[in-house]
C-alpha cells in the first residue's frame, strides 16, 4: 500500500489520440493529480481540455501513454482492464441512456450493478436480500422507484433514469464516483432534480466524487475543490477556502492569469 493518504493519485497522465499523424492531438498532458477520501472535485473547461479523456483514463475506458500511473487506494490499476476498473470506479454518463438498459427492469439494472467487476457464475442476479437493498437505496430518493422495480427502466423519465444510473453507480460502493456532465442533456428543472439527488447519495455514501461540468456555477455551487482544465492540463486547482466567495468573473481572472489566454469560451457560461 501507498503510504500517500490521497485515494486517488494519477502521475505522468498523457494521452495522445493519433499519434504519429497530421491530426494528432494531446488530449492530456502530464497530468498530475492528489484526490483525497470525501473530496468532491467539480470539473470545468472548453470542449477540447481534456476533461472527459480525463474521465475515460480513470474509468480505464483507455490507458494513459506509457509511464502514466492510475492509483486507487494505494492500489495501481494502471493496467486493469475497464471491467476490472468498476471494482473502484462508479460512474454516471451524460446520457441517461448509456448508463441503464432500457429494456431490462430498474430491479435488473440494479442487480448488474452490484455484481459489476465479479465474477458472475449461474446464480441468480436478485434474491430477496438484494431486493431490500434495492429499495433501501431507492427509498431516499423520494421518487417511488423502489415500489416499481419490476418497471422496464425504458418506461423511467430522463430524471427518473438518471437517478437510477445514480443508484448503480455507488450501489457497491466503489472507491470513487465520476460524473461526466450528468446533468447536460436534462430540461432545467430535471437538472436540478438530478443534482439534488446526487448530493443526498454523495452525503450519505461519502463518496470521494468527481465532477465534469461546462456550467460555472455549478462549478462553484458543488463540491470543495474546483479544477480548470485548458489544453490538456490543470491550470487552476482551487481548495474550498480558495474557492469561497468567488464569482464567476473571478473564475474567469484566474482562468485568464494561469493559462495566459482570455476566456472567449461563452458556452460554459450558460447557467441551467
Amino acid at each position: 500500500m501507498s503510504q500517500n493518504k490521497s485515494l486517488l493519485q494519477l502521475r505522468g497522465i498523457a494521452k495522445i489520440f493519433s499519434k504519429g499523424t497530421i491530426d494528432e492531438v494531446t488530449a492530456l498532458d502530464n497530468i498530475k493529480l492528489d484526490v483525497n477520501a470525501e473530496d468532491y472535485i467539480t470539473i470545468i473547461g472548453s470542449n477540447g481540455a481534456g476533461k472527459t479523456t480525463l474521465l475515460n483514463v480513470i474509468g480505464g475506458v483507455f490507458p494513459p501513454e506509457r509511464g502514466g500511473k492510475v492509483i486507487i487506494s494505494g492500489n495501481d490499476i494502471t493496467g486493469f482492464s475497464e471491467y476490472k476498473h468498476a471494482t473502484y470506479v462508479g460512474r454516471v454518463y451524460q446520457d441517461p441512456h448509456i448508463g441503464t438498459a432500457a429494456k431490462m427492469t430498474v430491479e435488473e439494472n440494479l442487480a448488474m450493478a452490484v455484481l459489476r467487476g465479479q465474477p458472475r457464475g449461474l446464480r441468480p442476479a436478485t434474491n430477496k436480500q438484494r431486493r431490500e437493498l434495492f429499495r433501501s437505496a431507492l427509498a431516499p430518493l423520494s421518487l417511488g422507484l423502489e415500489d416499481r422495480l419490476n418497471a422496464q427502466v425504458g418506461t423511467l423519465s430522463s430524471g427518473q433514469r438518471q437517478a437510477v444510473a445514480l443508484v448503480m453507480a455507488t450501489i457497491s460502493k466503489p472507491a470513487l464516483l465520476l460524473l461526466d456532465e450528468h446533468t447536460a442533456n436534462l430540461d432545467p428543472r430535471t437538472a436540478q432534480l438530478v443534482l439534488d439527488l446526487t448530493e443526498v447519495i454523495v452525503q450519505r455514501e461519502k463518496m470521494t466524487t468527481i465532477m465534469v461540468t461546462h456550467n460555472m456555477e455549478l462549478a462553484l455551487r458543488y463540491g470543495n475543490r474546483l479544477i480548470m482544465m485548458h489544453e490538456g492540463k490543470i491550470v487552476v486547482d482551487l481548495n474550498q477556502k480558495q474557492r469561497a466567495g468567488l464569482t464567476i468573473d473571478d473564475l474567469i481572472a484566474a482562468f485568464e492569469q494561469a493559462s495566459g489566454r482570455r476566456f472567449i469560451e461563452d458556452n460554459i457560461l450558460l447557467r441551467r
